[in-house]
């Protein structure tokens, strides 16, 4: 399998991208609550955290050059 060429994202990269933003999202909640000491949700922090980390993602994918990746590691998820 071969990943996205340099200076190029494709439709796994956008969809890794969106698994990373979630993820961010999720880490930026859970920490706000731990320190407000109360379960909230800001929809602004988690949102300028997801932003941050899918782009932030996506930035890399971008400047990364291609490679081939074996069977085994696209199952483990390897970019």
């Amino acid at each position: 399998m071969q990943t996205s060429a340099l200076f190029t994202i494709d439709f796994t990269d956008f969809a890794k991208g969106l698994k990373v933003a979630i993820g961010g999202a999720v880490i930026a909640a859970a920490e706000a609550s731990i320190q407000a000491g109360v379960l909230t949700f800001n929809w602004k922090t988690a949102g300028s955290a997801a932003l941050a980390a899918g782009l932030s993602y996506l930035g890399k994918n971008f400047f990364t050059p291609a490679k081939t990746i074996s069977p085994v590691e696209a199952a483990k998820g390897g970019s």
